[in-house]
């Protein structure tokens, strides 16, 4: 009987035995292993068998990216401005053994890094600078924090800014410099606007006086060929008339006597102050200018064109308008 409750303890030791070497590591973590507290070798994901009181887990570390959240902290500007900033740091552990024993609390001791290097670079810049480069900012705490802790075999990923905070008398100032700066900006376009409206007003003058005068020299030059076709006409009429009268025909005298004779009473008939107009009309005078007329037609077409009959003597007609 005693035999066999030392057989069945010894199974129970044995079993427990085994339970505390397995070592089982969860995905995304690393453990050290320590033999007698001495650093061997890292547990890797999944399962590991380990004797137990001879070798232990050391420390468990986590390989994912990880965030330290850099809390708000004021910080005096190359130009003696006083800003609060705040930030975060991104990380990765890629030597587990470097991260458990090169340094003490690593979390604690990025979290500090981050903030003295943060106001060491923001240190350096002016109020201007902070504001309006923070990819530049960003870029040089990554160089600085990643550098520094390449010894713990951590890897930074991302450093950022998140909000810096300028003292609410600089925000004001600020706020009426932006003010006078676009008032500026629309000044100068307005009176650019006025400048361009001016300039197109004065071309589109220039523009309008230029046709303006083309049209009137279109309008002199056609003038001044309709007279000289006029005068063309007229020189060639008198031509044919001073030549008829050298021929001896004297109708063609006739006819310039009756052709001015109708104008002047067609001038005295369109007289805006003739009321009542009273001339004496020959009979045999129109009528042998007409006979004339009818004359020269026939000798100038080359045909028979009947001359006028003779019609009794009208009396003196009395004109008067409506």
């Amino acid at each position: 009987m005693q035999l066999f409750t030392f057989a069945v303890f010894a199974v129970v030791l044995v079993i427990f035995y085994l339970f505390a070497s397995v070592k089982i590591v969860r995905q995304g973590y690393r453990y050290t292993i320590e033999r007698f507290g001495q650093f061997t070798q890292v547990a890797q994901p999944g399962f590991n068998l380990y004797p137990a009181f001879i070798y232990r887990v050391g420390r468990r570390i986590n390989m994912m990216e990880q965030v330290i959240d850099v809390p708000s902290q004021e910080i005096i500007t190359k130009d003696n401005a006083m800003v609060s900033v705040d930030g975060v740091v991104f990380f990765q552990v890629l030597d587990a053994a470097k991260a458990a024993y090169e340094v003490s609390n690593l979390g604690l001791a990025l979290l500090q890094l981050s903030t003295t290097n943060l106001r060491t670079v923001m240190g350096s810049m002016d109020l201007d600078e902070t504001l309006s480069k923070r990819d530049e900012i960003n870029a040089r705490l990554l160089s600085v924090v990643d550098h520094a802790t390449t010894a713990w075999g951590v890897k930074i990923t991302r450093v950022e800014i998140k909000d810096i905070r300028p003292p609410q008398d600089i925000v004001n100032s600020m706020a009426r410099q932006m003010k006078a700066e676009r008032e500026k900006r629309a000044n100068i376009l307005e009176a650019e606007g006025l400048k361009s409206a001016a300039v197109l007003k004065a071309e589109g003058e220039k523009a309008a006086q230029i046709l303006e005068a083309e049209g009137r020299r279109e309008a002199a030059f056609r003038d001044a060929e309709a007279r000289e076709r006029a005068a063309e006409a007229e020189a060639k009429a008198t031509t044919l008339v001073s030549e008829a009268i050298a021929g001896g025909n004297a109708q063609a005298i006739n006819y310039f006597v009756a052709q001015k004779y109708v104008e002047a009473v067609s001038q005295f008939a369109s007289s805006p102050n003739a009321k009542t107009i009273l001339f004496p009309v020959e009979a045999t005078q129109l009528i042998g200018t007409l006979g004339g007329i009818g004359q020269l037609a026939k000798e100038a077409l080359g045909g028979d064109v009947a001359a006028p009959k003779a019609s009794p003597t009208l009396p003196r007609t009395k004109a008067s308008d409506a």
